[in-house]
């Protein structure tokens, strides 16, 4: 464990190193003592630090979500991170290469809450069932993830990163959670016109409510609520593609439409 100073130290240096778009060296070389609970922990100080300059937390993201992915980081379970306004890109959004260091592209569903969800770490254990009462509607989605700091990253360096996320874009047709079969949802994810990745969202713990089932148990723990209006990434169905400046990036949902969006 380390101490809650170097705690606010991590996050100042990795608020700083977003604002400047200059990696830092590995928190975890920095401060080898580094546990799990202190990443999440340097997590919270940072988005604190983003909510002071004024961005606005709208939900949470899931990643990890994929065995193959655990077992890489040595995990047994997911990982989160935070949402917030300013990472938020409608439909069609040009957007600025410049403003990630090392961009990469995820194909995943948002779930949006029509009501708060979550409970307190004592009480009953929130299950699928309440996910998808809770649940307003579902809408496909990209998540962009970015590093802020250098590579190769232990675990605590990514959750310590707010889990990569970066930013997000949604589109396509917005479903409720009842209207369709959300195991098996498909989409392929094209970059300048060529298919590079195509999935199925059962790929997202056998369906990809579990994710949110988990979050919100997890956040329990902490006496955390989720809110109506709250946009959740339930975790990435496909691998990760590489984006730069140039890309025009599509991915097709089916019947739940498409995305497009470019970088500049």
């Amino acid at each position: 464990m380390i101490t809650q100073a170097q705690r606010q130290q991590a996050a100042d240096a990795l608020l700083q190193a977003e604002i400047k778009r200059q990696p830092i060296q590995q928190v975890s070389k920095t401060w080898p003592e580094m546990q799990i609970e202190d990443a999440y922990a340097i997590q919270q100080l940072w988005a604190e630090g983003r909510v002071k300059a004024g961005a606005r937390v709208v939900g949470n993201k899931i990643g990890l979500t994929s065995r193959a992915m655990q077992m890489a980081s040595k995990m047994t379970e997911p990982d989160y991170g935070v949402l917030l306004d300013d990472m938020l890109y409608p439909d069609g959004a040009r957007i600025a290469a410049s403003r990630f260091h090392a961009p990469r592209l995820e194909v995943e569903l948002a779930f949006v809450l029509g009501k708060p969800l979550g409970g307190s770490a004592g009480g009953p254990k929130i299950t699928i069932y309440d996910v998808l009462d809770a649940t307003a509607y579902i809408t496909p989605a990209l998540e962009i993830i970015d590093y802020r700091t250098e590579v190769p990253r232990a675990i605590t360096d990514t959750i310590a990163d707010n889990a990569a996320a970066a930013a997000m874009v949604t589109g396509g047709r917005v479903v409720k959670p009842m209207d369709v079969d959300l195991r098996w949802l498909g989409a392929t994810l094209s970059k300048n016109g060529v298919i590079e990745e195509s999935g199925m969202s059962a790929a997202i713990m056998g369906h990809p409510a579990n994710g949110i089932v988990w979050l919100a148990n997890k956040l329990a723990l902490h006496g955390t609520v989720m809110q109506a209006g709250h946009i959740l990434l339930a975790g990435s169905f496909t691998r990760p593609v590489n984006i730069a400046a140039g890309d025009v990036i599509h991915a097709d949902f089916g019947p739940l439409g498409s995305i497009g969006v470019s970088f500049s």
